[in-house]
């Protein structure tokens, strides 16, 4: 045991600490001295059975009965992004500090009992990260904890794509498809990563087809003018077992103007009802033998010139039209509106094979039907058909989510 000033030296310092009202953090201890224990430590280490220091009459420091759990362990390394908690038992949290290491902090929060924190949302995956953690037990007396930890760096990734493009205008009833390219076991964790932010308040939910396709849509159409910001944050999802997301970015664009077509098979007309003013065009939709799906569809693609070939929608050989002018996709199956000039049974009868069809010229004009309605449209803009002898179009055929209630999306 050291003696004397060395000693002593110890003691007035363990006594200055007590009179300003400090309590000494017991948890975390650093000793420069190579040669092995000295001042305060030694000081510490020679108290006797009865708390009392040696060499002197100074009782030594109560250690708190508060005892805090981090979990990674300090050091630890390949951690996963969601694996970050800190809990005490014997006393209550009173801080949390959190961060990575350039010194950026983590939003996190006590609970209510003080009994444990996490972090709001998962860590960013391959960085490392320092918590400073204190607690308190009923004495008043402090345990204090100082840690750090490195997560993991992802071998795989899940590709993650969409039907935005960044700045562009939809129509009112635009569905923000969002398709991966591994199948998704952790479905809620990818919800929690993917929000949409509206500058008028407009909520939106999403809703799974399967394992690698999720729609996103609000209530109702959207307002003419919302502007909407979709923000990923899946670099630190795991999608599934050791698969990781493949983005953090914002993605905004903007609703534009409201135009919502009805198109009738009973009476072969359709509707245009556009910001309050409505028209109505001639047209003809599926035939008895190939009726038009009913329900509500949205525009997802506009083509000047495609072709129409039965054979990939399993029709055989009934039609192969190498230059049909002003195409708009309504269905991953095949149902398009478009222009037709090779046929005029507009407003008179119902002869195609379950797409609508206007009146049109070889090549397309812009001063036809068709041309007209096409100039006019713009992907995302809801197209219904009523009065069909076919059942509603499924819902993940194309973006037809619109035919499932809200209560069930």
């Amino acid at each position: 045991m050291k003696t004397g000033k060395t000693a002593g030296a110890a003691i007035r310092r363990g006594a200055v600490a007590l009179a300003m009202g400090g309590v000494l953090l017991l948890t975390a201890a650093c000793n420069d001295d190579k040669g092995g224990t000295s001042g305060d430590a030694a000081a510490t280490a020679s108290a006797d059975a009865n708390g009392t220091a040696a060499g002197g009459n100074t009782p030594a420091p109560k250690a708190s009965a508060a005892v805090l759990a981090v979990e990674p362990k300090d050091g630890a390394q390949d951690v996963a992004p969601s694996a970050l908690k800190v809990s005490v038992t014997g006393g209550k949290l009173t801080t949390v500090e959190v961060t990575d290491k350039n010194g950026k902090p983590v939003e996190g929060a006590i609970t209510p009992d003080g009994s444990g924190w996490t972090p709001a949302a998962a860590l960013a995956v391959g960085m490392a990260y320092k918590v400073n953690a204190q607690a308190k037990d009923d004495a008043g007396l402090v345990s204090a904890s100082t840690t750090s930890f490195t997560t993991l760096t992802p071998d795989k990734k899940v590709s993650t794509n969409d039907n935005i493009a960044d700045g562009s205008t939809y129509g009112v009833g635009m569905i923000v498809s969002v398709g991966f390219n591994k199948d998704v076991k952790n479905k809620d964790a990818v919800l929690k990563g993917i929000t949409f932010e509206t500058d008028n308040g407009t909520v939106v939910k999403g809703h799974w087809f399967d394992s690698r396709r999720v729609d996103f849509r609000p209530e109702e159409y959207w307002k003419p003018g919302t502007k909407v910001t979709i923000k990923y944050r899946l670099k630190s999802v795991e999608i599934a077992p050791g698969v990781y997301g493949d983005v953090d970015k914002d993605e905004p664009f903007t609703i534009g103007r409201s135009m919502i077509s009805t198109a009738d098979a009973k009476t072969h007309q359709m509707t245009v009802e556009r910001d309050g003013k409505s028209t109505t065009l001639p047209v003809t939709l599926g035939a008895d033998a190939t009726p038009s799906w009913g329900g509500t569809m949205v525009i997802m693609d506009k083509e000047k010139v495609t072709r129409m070939n039965s054979q990939t929608v399993g029709l055989g050989g009934e039609y192969d039209i190498q230059d049909v002018p002003h195409a708009m996709r309504l269905t991953t199956s095949g149902t398009f509106l478009h222009g037709n000039y090779w046929s005029n049974p507009f407003g008179k009868s119902n002869g195609s094979h379950g797409c609508i069809s206007m009146q049109d010229v070889k090549g397309g004009s812009d001063s036809s039907v068709a041309g007209k309605f096409y100039n006019d449209s713009m992907v995302g803009d809801p197209v219904k058909i009523v009065n069909t002898k076919e059942k509603t179009v499924s819902p993940s055929n194309g973006l037809g989510g619109w035919n499932v209630s809200w209560a069930n999306w």
